[in-house]
């Protein structure tokens, strides 16, 4: 197979949302937004209008759909990655989304964003640039700062609450939780862009963008009914925190069970863990996601982090078209990062790596598109591929974890201080 397919166009300007299409994008969100009775609450921005920068924390999909109620009856133009405009490039860029490969540097996402704002509309962003894997803050890019003076545009967020809940990214049925929440607030003017340092428009940044969806749960008294919700759980909790194996948890229910010891614990309807015999290790779900990144850090630290050889299969995503099968091979991540060769059907062989100065985070999925398996998707400006390892235990919530702590250590040891919310 030669690695001569079309690549998407990045360069595009993007297109202000057609006339025609306006109000569907407002048609399509209205009902769930409604649905979920959404309290739509506003700070500091009476009279704001475009354009402007709004930041929104990502859990779901509904969120694009209370951001649309949010902005509207403004135009925007929606920041999405490229396996979104899978099948759909023409709908997409009309109605007026830009393309970005993930945790990539692209310039040209930039001069479109500047673009966007010489058109008059709203930038929509979403920094974390995947959902939330337990429904709270994920790592944000330490460019954002420096992009926000860039644009030289008022600065807002648009932090939801309630989505985590509704549909967790680990098991993404609809929960019908109501109501939520979501807070539309100005962040910055552009006059007080040019007065900050971009390491204090990173730190107040980060400090908005703080949430705990679980911990918004059992303070608004919310009751998720539905039977199944701890299924796909054991995606995140892939360590048993009573004998401490790894990748030997199970669901069934609203039972999280480690297959290793046989300890159980019930996710309650207030979305909290009780054991169903000896200690409540961790009640709060966040808690033991940062007990697990803690000991990847441990790990890190020793020097002595490695997921080992995975078999794996690649597919590529060079453009919207759809997936390209690339071929069987193996992956390793370790203490210098990503390595993935991989031969295709004509015996040529095609490598990607990362270290981990190159890489501050990267998106994972679970069970991709319900049928693919759990995967590690890698960019370049030009491919993206999706890594499905198989017939091993190794967890890829692991593989995220260890990215982020090995890109802090690196940091560390070239003597930089991590930006707020990295470290």
């Amino acid at each position: 197979m030669k690695d001569n397919f079309a690549r998407f166009d990045m360069s595009i300007r993007p297109t202000r949302t057609k006339w025609y299409l306006h109000p569907l994008t407002i048609a399509m969100s209205l009902p769930d937004v409604l649905r979920h009775r959404t309290v739509l609450t506003r700070t500091g921005t009476e009279g704001l209008k475009p354009p402007y920068l709004l930041l929104c924390n990502h859990n779901a999909f509904f969120d694009f759909k209370v951001a649309t109620r949010a902005i509207w009856p403004s135009r925007a133009n929606y920041v999405v990655a490229i396996d979104g405009f899978i099948g759909r490039e023409k709908l997409l860029r009309d109605v007026g989304c830009i393309c970005k490969r993930k945790f990539t540097n692209d310039i040209s996402l930039v001069r479109n964003l500047q673009r966007t704002v010489k058109n008059g509309d709203v930038i929509v962003l979403y920094p974390e640039a995947r959902y939330s894997l337990c429904g709270t803050t994920a790592v944000l890019p330490e460019s954002l700062g420096m992009l926000c003076r860039l644009l030289k545009v008022p600065v807002v967020t648009l932090i939801c609450h309630g989505h985590h809940i509704n549909s967790p990214f680990w098991n993404l049925h609809d929960r019908h939780v109501a109501p939520t929440e979501a807070e539309f607030s100005l962040l910055f003017s552009p006059e007080e862009l040019r007065a900050l340092p971009v390491d204090e428009i990173n730190r107040r940044i980060v400090d908005a963008f703080q949430y705990d969806d679980y911990r918004w749960q059992k303070e608004r008294g919310i009751r998720v009914t539905y039977k199944r919700r701890a299924e796909g759980l054991h995606k995140v909790f892939y360590q048993c925190p009573t004998c401490r194996e790894e990748f030997r948890m199970r669901t069934e229910g609203d039972r999280l069970i480690c297959s290793a010891c046989g300890k159980r614990w019930i996710m309650e309807e207030t979305g909290e863990l009780t054991a169903e015999n000896g200690e409540t290790e961790f009640s709060h779900i966040p808690d033991w996601y940062e007990w697990e990144r803690a000991n990847v850090r441990d790990e890190v630290e020793r020097g002595v982090y490695s997921s080992g050889e995975l078999t794996v299969h690649v597919d590529s995503l060079p453009n919207a078209r759809g997936y390209i099968r690339l071929g069987n091979g193996v992956m390793t991540h370790d203490m210098n990062g990503f390595r993935v060769v991989v031969t295709d059907a004509d015996g040529d062989v095609h490598e990607m790596t990362k270290p981990p100065a190159s890489l501050y985070s990267c998106h994972i999925e679970y069970e991709y598109l319900g049928k693919y398996g759990d995967c590690v998707d890698l960019n370049t400006l030009e491919d993206t591929w999706y890594i499905y390892p198989h017939d091993c235990d190794f967890a890829v919530t692991k593989m995220a974890l260890a990215t982020e702590e090995l890109y802090f250590a690196h940091r560390r040891a070239e003597g930089k201080p991590c930006p707020p919310g990295l470290a």
